[in-house]
């Protein structure tokens, strides 16, 4: 298995604003190149949304691909902090509240993440360091 296998797959919404936001944070505050980041819009993006029940013409979360288990919503929110450095490792916490609130909170954000945040008609364009790590 190559190093590129290994690494955990962030599959996001290249579209959505606060996705691309919140990519453009975990580059800067990683704690080590451990992420691919897909964008639900490419080939291997859709791919991966059908395969695990998310609706690339319309996500309703992101998934966070990590030893080859799938997690959305909280969860994927969770997973992806503990790859962060500095006080992210607050966000771990969140784990003690009840799934169904964690979810019924990250569901508000995704349903009007575009209309608060704003949407674009183009993906991000990685810099040149990090391109080999993006599947745009």
């Amino acid at each position: 298995m190559t190093q590129h296998q290994k690494m955990a797959i962030w599959l996001f919404d290249s579209q959505c604003v606060l996705c691309d936001g919140g990519v453009q944070f975990t580059l800067k505050f990683e704690k080590t190149d451990s992420i691919r980041f897909v964008s639900i819009q490419s080939s291997e993006g859709r791919s991966l949304a059908q395969k695990h029940g998310v609706d690339p013409d319309d996500p309703s979360t992101f998934l966070f691909i990590e030893n080859g288990i799938a997690l959305e919503k909280s969860d994927a929110v969770i997973a992806l902090s503990r790859h962060l450095k500095g006080t992210k490792w607050i966000i771990p916490l969140l784990a003690i509240l009840p799934k169904v609130l964690r979810d019924f909170a990250y569901g508000i954000i995704a349903k009007h993440r575009y209309r608060v945040f704003g949407k674009k008609d183009i993906c991000m364009i990685p810099d040149p360091q990090n391109k080999h790590r993006f599947s745009l």
